[in-house]
């Protein structure tokens, strides 16, 4: 059987001497339309609560679904091309919503142009400088590296003849979902947020968004995850904003961001206009602090994968050999460069240039093998961007990049750098899925180029019809990560941050750290409404209960899957409602203002839903 070099013990599924059909034209319409699906999730969901969820494994199961059991078509490179495909939608929607929503924060309507040209360099960026460290990273050390998404992806792939069942779940999740977000959203049935405030405790509230999606999130990271991101939710609503609230019940003076005295806030003015703040500097210092505890592995990656750019060339006589050409990177790399510096309302400039391309080529090699070891879903990138855009921030205004122009630039770059990061480290966890079944890697890599330009054309209109709908920075819409860049950007830049809460935030997830607790997940937390997280916390609890319930691993593996097949149908099904609702309010559709029943009824079939998740997780057949 045919071995690639570097790696002589290790045989794939497919063998290098077999041919089956790999990127063909069914693949590329199936993985366009599940790119643009997952896509528009992820960008709804990271929008909502500043994450995001992996595509893979979804949409290798819709994918087998779609072709194996309706098509009847059987290659399993087929399948893993669509797959690639798709998640590559999801890891530029990551990117595109962690940084370009600042733009519109700042009310400068970027064009449907601008945002493509962008995402398109990102993403190619992320691709291109990703191929020359493949043959180091994925072959060379395929014993030391794991890449969890992308192994796991194999396996599912590999499983076929499973496809169909699981199918159902995620399908019948997306329905839930949507159905879900139509009633709430649209025909007003019930409520999809409720609060109660707290008897004899000023200002101290407890709320919940009642919808699925959230639910879905909480049941994928956990209950260790959706409990620390609870934590935060509960210092901020039931600590922090009682507390300002109690030493300023009495005083008339106006504090600084706000322009009413605290005496006439209620809750929602207070996180508006301070424990936000305090929020964001506790998301910016876990983001960093995820960076600097990631460093020793930061340098190995760097020296290590740099490395393999002297072996990306050389003979490639295997089918599982084959790259993209180098000189098609180098064009590729030089052109968007180039693109970036002179295209009107983008132009970075030659110093702009000069720092996208040593943080993309940096960030781009550190995201690649990072994401080997701890994970796509455990990968830095906000950390990653925050230090760069600090970086570049002070780079620019130092050399006379200022005002609106220079903090457009900054946006812009990191932009690009925190769309070529995520970008690498799913091209990575899609190269490994690859080298395991057998697929051929230069047709891997062109469908991500591929899904990198379907989504960069799309994600565009899905922005500005949720800007439209509902507004980046809002209740409805908070963006936490774009906030904070655009916070970060412009406080260096005009230098007018309330510092004192961003300080006292840093301090709180210094506290949380010295804990030994990872502060990102308490810091987005404190940042976010309690009503977010609440939900989340739920969707945790029930997948606790359902791994205890589990008498063996394998039967606990097997639930847990269930789980994240359906949540993840319902995170995709309310993600597109509340995109169709957009597009609906942008067009001048009038929806109904009151809602018909109450609270109690919102609580009913939230609580429906969430019985619904863990019957099916612990049902004993799909």
């Amino acid at each position: 059987m045919a071995k690639e070099k570097g790696n002589a013990g290790f045989q794939p599924y497919v063998p290098a001497s077999q041919k089956r059909p790999e990127f063909t034209v069914m693949a590329m319409i199936v993985g366009a339309f599940l790119a643009i699906i997952f896509g528009a999730a992820n960008a709804y969901l990271g929008l909502i609560v500043g994450m995001t969820v992996s595509a893979s494994i979804p949409a290798a199961v819709i994918s087998m679904a779609i072709l194996r059991v309706i098509m009847k078509r059987t290659s399993i490179l087929e399948n893993n091309i669509v797959q690639t495909i798709t998640s590559t939608g999801e890891s530029l929607a990551a990117g595109v919503i962690f940084t370009l929503p600042a733009l519109f924060i700042w009310q400068l309507q970027p064009s449907l142009t601008t945002i493509a040209i962008i995402a398109l360099a990102g993403g190619i960026l992320g691709v291109v400088l990703m191929i020359p460290l493949r043959r180091a990273l994925i072959v060379k050390e395929h014993d030391t590296l794991p890449y969890p998404e992308g192994t796991a992806c194999a396996e599912v792939l590999v499983a076929g003849e499973e496809g169909g069942k699981g199918a159902k779940l995620i399908f019948g999740g997306l329905g839930i979902g949507a159905g879900f977000k139509l009633l709430t959203d649209a025909v007003k049935a019930f409520p999809s947020a409720i609060e109660w405030e707290i008897y004899k405790f000023q200002n101290a509230a407890i709320g919940m968004n009642t919808l699925p999606a959230l639910l879905g999130v909480g049941f994928i990271i956990g209950p260790r995850i959706a409990g620390i991101m609870f934590a935060g939710a509960v210092l901020g609503w039931l600590g922090i904003i009682p507390l300002i609230s109690y030493f300023g019940q009495f005083a008339d003076t106006v504090i600084y961001p706000a322009a009413i005295p605290i005496s006439e806030m209620n809750f929602h003015d207070i996180w508006g206009n301070y424990l936000r703040y305090i929020g964001a500097g506790a998301v910016a210092f876990g983001g960093i602090m995820g960076l600097v505890k990631t460093l020793p592995t930061i340098i190995s990656s760097f020296t290590g994968a740099v490395k393999g750019f002297k072996d990306a060339g050389g003979s490639q006589q295997l089918r599982t050999e084959q790259d993209i050409p180098m000189k098609a990177i180098v064009l590729l790399t030089v052109g968007f460069l180039a693109i970036l510096t002179f295209f009107p309302h983008i132009e970075v400039g030659i110093v702009g240039a000069l720092l996208l391309l040593v943080f993309g080529f940096f960030f781009v090699t550190v995201s690649s093998r990072i994401v080997g070891i701890v994970g796509s879903s455990s990968n830095p990138v906000s950390g990653m961007t925050i230090a760069a855009l600090i970086f570049i921030t002070i780079v620019l205004s130092l050399v006379g990049q200022t005002g609106e122009a220079g903090m457009v630039s900054a946006i812009i770059i990191g932009s690009v750098v925190c769309i070529a990061a995520a970008i690498a480290g799913d091209t990575s966890q899609d190269l490994k899925t690859g080298y395991i079944v057998g697929a051929t890697p230069k047709w891997q890599q062109i469908a991500q180029l591929y899904g990198v330009l379907i989504t960069s054309i799309v994600i565009g209109f899905i922005l500005i019809l949720l800007d439209n709908a509902y507004g980046f920075g809002s209740s409805d819409l908070p963006a936490p990560q774009a906030v904070l860049m655009s916070m970060v950007v412009e406080g260096i830049m005009n230098g007018d941050l309330p510092w004192n809460l961003i300080f006292i935030g840093m301090a709180t997830a210094a506290v949380v750290e010295l804990f030994g607790i990872g502060s990102l997940p308490f810091a987005v937390g404190l940042y976010l409404p309690i009503h977010l997280t609440s939900p989340i916390m739920v969707g945790g609890l029930i997948k606790w209960i359902v791994e205890r319930r589990a008498k063996s691993k394998e039967e606990r593996k097997e639930k847990v899957e269930r789980g994240i097949l359906l949540s993840s149908g319902l995170i995709a099904g309310e993600a597109l409602m509340g995109v169709m609702i957009a597009l609906s309010i942008t067009a001048g559709i009038t929806l109904p203002a009151e809602t018909l029943f109450g609270p109690m009824v919102s609580i009913v079939m939230f609580g429906l839903v969430a019985w619904y998740l863990y019957f099916t997780a612990t049902k004993k057949k799909i």
